[in-house]
């Protein structure tokens, strides 16, 4: 079993990442991220198997209520994943085409309900395996991919649907 601090330095990130994904607000990811470190410490980690996934349900559950507390405030954008790939160096031109597609990625997200894009943030944003997604959110596996599959074809749908983020003659597939 890992100490505190090397708890909090190995899994700091993820928690960070995930807060910040499902809340779109960097001062609400960092007290999230902190709150979910403060309740994880709090407890007894004895019989915890998975501590990414133990600690990423708890940080998941934070931001669910979090979220349900902001419901009815507007929500603000989260930021897409493609924005987390390094990119080659690209022409100036490229790279505004790539910023606006990933702003409407990111808009088309944050349109999902919350249980597909949770299922997704988790699994693209964190590179959690499915297994662990499944821990965390606490449904079966099953689900998780149900979920995962719905939320990226409707993404797909929303995408397609513009035809300026497909390249003339190309379809855009996941």
């Amino acid at each position: 079993m890992k100490t505190d601090r090397e708890l909090f330095e190995a899994y700091k990130q993820d928690v960070y990442k995930l807060c910040w994904y499902m809340t779109s607000n960097r001062a609400d990811a960092e007290d999230l991220c902190q709150e979910a470190f403060v309740k994880a410490l709090g407890q007894d980690r004895s019989r915890v198997v998975e501590e990414k996934a133990w600690l990423l349900r708890i940080a998941a559950n934070l931001c669910r209520n979090h979220y349900r507390r902001k419901k009815n405030g507007i929500q603000k954008e989260i930021r897409s994943f493609l924005l987390m790939r390094p990119a080659p160096p690209e022409r100036p031109e490229d790279r505004v085409e790539r910023r606006e597609l990933s702003d409407e990625f990111a808009r088309r997200l944050e349109k999902l309900p919350e249980k597909l894009r949770a299922a997704i943030t988790l699994r693209y944003g964190n590179g959690l395996r499915l297994e662990e997604v499944a821990a965390v959110l606490e449904i079966p596996l099953g689900t998780v991919k149900s979920r995962i599959h719905k939320g990226l074809a409707q993404l797909r749908i929303q995408m397609e649907a513009q035809p300026s983020y497909t390249r003339k003659g190309e379809k855009c597939y996941e």
